[in-house]
């Protein structure tokens, strides 16, 4: 194995290429080829400062460190696009070729059996593959979305040479099994890419995500009988109990025998707590968002209206 040298990495991917059948993926990489010979030689580096390696639906190239990065950069930001435009332009909607790109720095070794080797390829491949990018193109018209790697953005984006403006590029946060890569990403970040950078790799026990075992949103309180026969509603954790008489006629609301006003809503089927937001209210009128509500008003739990509710003064009961 050679020693490892300073390289830039450059990565470009083809977007849904599995789902081709067999002439479509051999064009695809045939314009896939093209547009990264053009790119490069725009850039003015030509086939004897790099050195490139086939993955199927992407290709990989170890860039000579001396090249300026620049020049790289700002070919990547106007050229592949143009080229992608060039090609989609004359193809059929089968044959048309969206790109996802990374570029990044780092020290790559060559084995005997010319692989590359080096941590900061791996980076680079994770980079490539990351959902934040794949997503930042999913949800674009462009065909192209480019992102470089912490490193590179430090020592060359950041300082916003011409051509690459640097408040064009937005953090993002990649997971990885060696732990989060921090990146840059052109143009917009996908919607929802911020939270889910934060919630990756913790604990949701406690955060809402997902259902609680035994809990549903849609479910209605349990009713008991009540000593008159009547079907009584446990009440969700500060709300007086209600009951409702079997005939429909309303009734003075009284707690359960036996029972607090603050009793807190029965445990889930498998011990969890019944789901959703519980309210206290003792006495007078509630304002939400401008609206009044007036009088009693029982029965709110998992998303269920239940019983008599009075509203401006109409009562509608049983039905009516």
């Amino acid at each position: 194995m050679t020693d490892p040298v300073s390289r830039t990495i450059l990565l470009l991917d083809i977007e849904r290429f599995s789902d081709r059948d067999d002439v479509e993926q051999a064009y695809l990489r045939r314009m896939l080829y093209d547009i990264a010979d053009r790119t490069l030689e725009s850039a003015g580096i030509d086939e004897t400062r790099r050195l490139r390696a086939d993955r199927g639906d992407s290709v990989m190239e170890l860039i000579d460190a001396n090249t300026p990065v620049t020049a790289l950069l700002r070919a990547l930001l106007t050229e592949v696009p143009a080229q992608l435009r060039t090609v989609n332009r004359m193809a059929s909607s089968s044959a048309q070729i969206r790109l996802r790109g990374v570029l990044a720095t780092g020290y790559v070794a060559v084995d005997k059996h010319d692989g590359w080797v080096g941590s900061d390829l791996n980076h680079a491949c994770r980079l490539l593959d990351a959902d934040v990018l794949r997503a930042a193109l999913r949800e674009r018209t462009a065909d192209f979305a480019l992102c470089v790697s912490d490193a590179l953005y430090s020592g060359v984006v950041r300082h916003d040479h011409p051509g690459i403006p640097a408040a064009d590029f937005h953090p993002v946060t990649v997971a990885s099994k060696n732990g989060p890569l921090k990146a840059w990403l052109h143009g917009p970040v996908p919607a929802g890419a911020a939270e889910a950078a934060e919630a990756d790799g913790k604990d949701h026990g406690d955060t809402g995500a997902g259902e609680a075992p035994g809990g549903s949103g849609d479910r209605p309180a349990p009713r008991v009988p009540a000593q008159d026969g009547s079907q009584e509603r446990v009440p969700a954790q500060g709300t007086p109990a209600d009951r409702v008489p079997s005939s429909g006629a309303p009734e003075e609301r009284v707690p359960a025998q036996g029972t607090r006003r603050d009793r807190p809503a029965p445990d889930g089927t498998r011990g969890a707590p019944a789901p959703g937001t519980v309210f206290n209210f003792n006495g007078g009128s509630s304002s939400f968002g401008g609206s009044l509500v007036g009088g009693d008003q029982h029965g709110v739990s998992g998303g269920q209206v239940t019983g008599d509710v009075n509203l401006g003064g109409t009562e509608r009961g049983d039905g009516a």
